[in-house]
């Protein structure tokens, strides 16, 4: 039986629906394997039920293993569906429009995708579960697109658009009497579907168990008395072994069983194969026996030739007869064609001098045969004459996964016309059936009989049905296509229930080796989960080599055998191997491994030769591997770094090994450093100058100097190489404007003259200098500042202030003031601005404080003149006043409105265009105010924000937060 797994775990384990932290929760718990069952719950192994238990016991047992019982779905009418091309499943776009046409069925889904979760003790409801999350699931999981489908089909939904149910069918209509879904399919673990008796079970808890296979409609079993207690059985959390699972040793199946010959009517789409063989003609491509019996519906065709040629075509009407010729009606229904054909030529010959008549069957009629016990739709289907009785279960949707296939009954009243053993035709091809069906017969799928399942090395590892009398363990592994290559024939594990009472474990074996004969006479029994094992994975006589050799790999072992036998010359090894080899041996009786050291060339000479034993591990290393000695080599050559060091190996070698000199190299001298150990606990190192030139160029042989084990060449760049192509950047109101290289020791005045001077709009006392390592230094202190917010603001709630009451409010506040802060702390990069104090006359400041040294990247901007004063932050109206000459701040405050409420007056400042900053503390005087400085153009007054809460430290911080992001406004406005 095919198992489908559960919506909901197919949604859960994909992490699709976020709407909860539930739905989270459940894919991390329940759903990490992507299977319907977490770790520590119980599970149903191929021998946890029996057939022959009763009806209680299966459901009992269903019911403890799954934790849960049959729920109720409503079911809808299908919708039309257009035609798929793939025979497995709807596409997602198909699937999609299905569900959004009928929004009962989306319902549905998201109903057992809840219940499945609350089951587990988890609030879960279907609401939270949104349409587009699930579609989008639709169009990225064929998992779910294949378990959607079966969920469709079984309502009546069809893969093709012309497809219809046929009479006697069930159809969605008539489904919807008794509506049950088996939730114990959908909570089921893979190794307990599909398993000898857990189909029994499954079959026994609901009217509708949901494998692949659409569900038959049964009357269902009665529940367990509600005083009857559960044990419930939770995963143990922290993926924690719990005692429930320490005690359960049974195995979980990696791939589960399923039940033999049952792929043959899955995924068929059997509505429409109703429909096929009984509207349709059937092809006439095998010739009819004398012995078919003719019925109403039958065509014949009359041949005449001779004297006189002529054709004839005659159907049979209801009433069996056939017009002829000049002789009216003539009775034929019930005669075989031969008795038909005689009793036709009979008529006609007297009429014909000479003539040659013959008959045959053009097109074929139709029976009404019913098909009923243990299958998926149960009813009456009118089917070709000679059709198979194969060919009717597929148009019933074949047995259910209690329905035998060993052995199918066709009835004619309540006679017993043949039975038929499916496994004929599944294993051989033969159709075993010998009698056509008539009208009126019916074909009878009884329960299955005893069934055992094989697994392991068997070529087609199942669930099989026996029949009475074939119970040789031989027959069974026959029907699983006999054992694979690798079988271990005398180790075969028998799990058996034996006289439902308890569980027996056998073990087959002939220490004779004749095993052939145990299989032959060994007995299997109803519920019996046989596996074979494999033979072991390796070889027993076997070495292994590895390392530093031409040939790694396995050496097969004889008795013996000694290492020079493997190691036969330096040919067996690659270039420059270690002195040291190793062989690495694993000693009984536990196996543990203990190592044999060798010397390779006693080895090679003949000096040593130990004695090897299989599984021994012999490894070689390379000279290099072993503890090799290096030097390493650093600075201005192309490729620094570490080297292996070679015999002989000198300073100039070392350099030329690295790729040679960079060009910024300063090759008249370099470093070496050498070390000695002296005693044993003690290191000196060396230093010494190397002419590296003149040993690299070979101009001086006593220039260059032999190396030792972990010496250390340093090569220097040359002084100044770094300043080459240095340069700065002028833009704005010079005359020209663009870059200008520079010398060490040159001077902001420098470039400026350089640049033409300035413009008659520039605004010199406005320039800006931005420099790479003061945007550094200030990016380090912008995230310090940053950090220092976000961790401090737990203080801040809990200052003494926020305790005395209120305080949720207060805290709700201080982080809205703390987010805003962050905000524009994040929003306004640090721009690099020097505070530089120049005017237009260059003269009057070239070398002076103010003429400051250039740097590699700086960047002058001058502005032009501006026109104004910028009012910003606590203010009624935040603007840009135009600039009065001799008016202080105060009078440009008032004139934007003055602070707001939320404004801090006292802590007001201002920011100079020059990036000079004027403050409450840094007037000429204890308690100058900084309202009453006159302004000059550019110049910006900034209103900062009261800051929440009585902690020190946080007012200080938000206050150098303010300013921050103040002045790296004003830059930004400054260079307009």
């Amino acid at each position: 039986m095919h198992k489908l797994l559960p919506i909901a775990v197919l949604l859960f384990t994909a992490g699709t629906f976020t709407a909860t932290g539930v739905a989270q929760n459940a894919a991390a718990t329940l759903f990490s394997s992507q299977t319907p069952f977490a770790p520590g719950q119980q599970s149903l192994s191929a021998t946890d039920q029996s057939a022959n238990s009763t009806e209680d016991d299966s459901l009992s047992s269903t019911r403890n293993a799954v934790g849960a019982s049959p729920i109720s779905v409503p079911m809808s009418a299908p919708m039309s569906v257009p035609t798929i091309s793939n025979n497995t499943s709807f596409s997602s776009s198909d699937l999609i429009d299905i569900l959004q046409g009928n929004p009962d069925l989306l319902t549905q889904v998201k109903e057992q995708a809840a219940g499945f979760l609350s089951q587990r003790g988890m609030t879960v409801s279907a609401n939270d579960f949104t349409d587009q999350q699930f579609f989008e699931q639709i169009q990225t999981s064929e998992q779910l697109r294949s378990s959607l489908t079966d969920f469709l089909l079984a309502r009546g939904y069809s893969l093709d658009s012309n497809r219809a149910p046929v009479e006697g069918s069930q159809t969605p209509g008539s489904l919807s009497s008794q509506p049950c879904i088996n939730s114990s399919t959908f909570l089921m673990p893979p190794s307990a579907i599909n398993t000898v008796g857990a189909e029994q079970a499954l079959a026994s808890n609901c009217a509708y168990v949901m494998p692949r296979d659409m569900a038959r409609d049964t009357t269902p079993k009665e529940d367990r008395p509600r005083n009857s207690p559960d044990v419930l059985n939770r995963p143990a959390p922290y993926n924690l072994r719990s005692l429930h699972d320490l005690y359960k040793q049974l195995p979980e199946s990696a791939t589960p069983l399923r039940r033999f010959g049952s792929n043959v009517f899955t995924g068929r789409n059997a509505l429409g194969t109703s429909r096929t063989l009984a509207g349709s003609e059937p092809p006439l491509d095998v010739p009819l026996g004398p012995d078919y019996v003719l019925g109403p519906g039958d065509n014949l065709s009359i041949n005449v030739w001779g004297a006189t040629s002529q054709t004839v075509s005659r159907t049979i009407d209801r009433e069996g007869a056939i017009p002829l010729p000049e002789n009216g009606r003539m009775q034929v229904a019930g005669m075989t064609l031969g008795q038909a054909s005689a009793a036709i030529e009979g008529v006609l010959k007297p009429q014909y001098r000479d003539a040659h008549i013959s008959i045959t069957v053009s097109r074929l009629h139709s029976v009404r045969v019913y098909v009923a016990g243990d299958v998926q739709r149960p009813g009456g289907y009118d089917i070709g004459a000679l059709a198979t009785p194969i060919s009717a279960l597929i148009a019933a949707g074949g047995p259910t996964a209690t329905g035998s296939l060993r052995v199918v009954r066709h009835m004619r009243g309540g006679r017993l016309i043949e039975s038929i053993d499916l496994y004929d035709f599944l294993l051989h091809g033969v159709h075993s059936a010998s009698v056509h069906f008539e009208s009126g017969d019916t074909l009878l799928i009884p329960p299955a009989g005893s069934q055992v399942s094989i697994s392991g090395a068997v070529r087609r590892p199942a669930i099989y049905e026996l029949l009475p009398g074939t119970t040789s363990l031989a027959g069974i592994l026959e029907d699983a296509g006999g054992a694979t290559a690798t079988a271990a024939l005398d180790h075969i594990t028998i799990e058996r229930i034996a006289d439902n009472h308890e569980r027996q474990t056998i073990t087959l074996g002939s220490p004779d080796g004749k095993i052939q004969q145990t299989l032959e006479t060994f007995a299997v029994r109803d519920g019996d989960a046989i596996r074979v094992s494999p033979i072991l994975p390796y070889s027993q006589k076997v070495i292994y080599l590895q390392g530093h050799v031409v040939r790694p790999g396995r050496v097969p072992f004889s008795d013996a055998m000694k290492l020079s036998d493997v190691l036969r010359s330096n040919r067996d090894m690659l270039p420059e191997p270690a002195a040291h080899g190793e062989i690495i041996r694993l000693v009984p009786p536990d196996l543990h491994a203990e190592t044999i050291d060798f010397n390779v060339p006693d080895v090679m000479i003949g000096n040593s030769n130990l004695a090897l034993e299989p599984f021994d591990t012999i490894r070689i290393l390379g000279r290099y591997e072993a503890d090799s000695p290096t030097v390493s080599i650093q600075g201005e050559v192309l490729r620094p770094g570490t080297y292996p060091l070679s015999i002989g190996m000198t300073a100039a070698g070392l350099v030329r090994m690295a790729g040679g000199f960079k060009r910024d190299a300063m090759q008249s001298t370099a470093d070496l450093t050498s070390y000695t150990v002296e005693g044993e606990d003690r290191i000196s190192e060396n230093l010494v100058s190397v002419k590296i030139g003149a040993a690299v160029a070979g101009t001086d042989r006593n220039a260059d100097v032999a190396l030792k084990a972990g010496d250390a060449l340093s090569v220097h760049q040359i002084t100044g190489w770094g300043d080459i192509g240095q340069s700065v950047t002028i833009d704005g109101q010079v005359r020209f404007p663009g870059s200008y290289g520079f010398r060490d020791g040159d001077h902001l005045s420098t470039v400026l003259r350089r640049a033409g001077g300035f413009r008659e709009s520039a605004y010199s006392e406005g320039a800006i200098l931005a420099r790479d390592q003061v945007k550094e230094l200030e990016e380090k202190s912008r995230d310090e500042l940053v950090r220092q917010i976000e961790t401090t603001s737990a203080a801040a709630r809990l200052s003494p202030a926020l305790s005395a009451g209120g305080s949720g409010d207060s805290l709700q506040l201080i982080k809205a003031q703390q987010d805003e802060v962050l905000n524009q702390l994040k929003n306004h990069p640090p721009t690099g601005r020097l505070v530089i104090h120049i005017t237009a006359d260059i003269d009057s400041w070239a070398n002076t404080p103010a003429d400051i040294e250039l740097r590699r990247g700086d960047v002058l901007t001058i502005p032009k003149r501006p026109g104004f004063v910028l009012i910003s932050g606590q203010v009624y109206n935040p603007t840009a006043l135009t600039f009065t000459p001799d008016k202080t701040a105060a009078w440009y405050l008032a004139r934007a409105g003055g602070a707001n409420t939320s404004a801090n007056q006292k802590e007001i400042f201002i920011i100079r265009a020059n990036g000079l900053v004027i403050g409450r503390r840094s007037g000429s005087f204890f308690g100058s105010n900084v309202l009453s400085t006159k302004l000059d153009p550019g110049d910006v007054v900034v209103v900062p924000q009261k800051i929440l809460g009585n902690s020190l430290l946080w007012r200080n911080l938000l206050a150098t937060a303010q300013l921050a992001s103040s002045i790296a406004i004003t830059a930004a406005v400054a260079a307009l």
